[in-house]
């Protein structure tokens, strides 16, 4: 049976998943800096949520990782580190080359053309105008180029644990994005690295896309390393 959306729970169910959308997406942006006290009088002005919602955003934020709860003193903005930096970034190139192999073993012709057509959206970015506008969209893009490619592993727990390291990842990621800003440079060598993905990834050739794939994922650590080190962060 359809929920309704007038049951009782779900009005505050809604505002808490909007909170929780609203919050990830400052903290990812930077709005908040690592280690900055949550204050809830000043979230519940922000987000327009009560403290139950704020709450229930704020534990799932801690399950991310990007919020960490301070014993009977509230919360904090997870830390940001070069450790983990390195570490994230190696574990997800790892399981994204475990996937890609399972997905070029698997993977159907309904698959090659979901990649293809990702990849095609992907390319054709630069027409949008507006920095703010080309960063987002990029952004989404290339999440659902990639999300394409890993579908073909067919397997739910494996994706489940994908989805977990890239939201541990996006604060990092983040800061590439912002210091590369999207640049005609940073788009065309991108769009050169994704057609190489593609062309291996439809000759089925494993040990090339693993590379590849590897590679691509690596490339943005030496940038965020020395936006984290001028920042103090080690």
């Amino acid at each position: 049976m359809e929920l309704n959306v007038f049951e009782k729970g779900a009005p505050r169910q809604n505002l808490a998943i909007s909170a929780y959308q609203q919050l990830k997406h400052d903290i990812i942006r930077g709005l908040y800096a690592p280690e900055q006290k949550l204050l809830m009088s000043r979230l519940k002005e922000q987000y327009g949520a009560s403290t139950g919602p704020l709450r229930e955003a704020l534990s799932q934020l801690v399950a991310d990782r990007l919020v960490v709860a301070i014993s009977q003193r509230g919360y904090r903005v997870a830390p940001m580190s070069l450790a983990e930096l390195n570490d994230i970034y190696d574990a997800r190139a790892q399981l994204e080359g475990l996937i890609l192999r399972l997905a070029i073993e698997r993977g159907d012709d309904d698959w090659e053309a979901m990649v293809l057509a990702t990849a095609h959206r992907l390319a054709k970015v630069t027409d949008v105008s507006t920095p703010d506008e080309l960063l987002d969209i990029w952004d989404q893009r290339h999440k659902a180029f990639h999300t394409a490619i890993a579908s073909g592993c067919n397997s739910p727990h494996l994706l489940q644990m994908r989805d977990t390291l890239f939201n541990q990842v996006e604060r990092y990621r983040h800061l590439w994005l912002q210091e590369t800003v999207m640049s005609p440079q940073a788009l065309e060598l991108k769009r050169q690295e994704h057609a190489a993905l593609v062309e291996v990834i439809l000759a089925r050739d494993t040990a090339q896309a693993d590379s590849l794939m590897r590679d691509h994922l690596m490339t943005p650590v030496p940038i965020i390393t020395r936006v984290l080190e001028a920042r103090g962060i080690r």
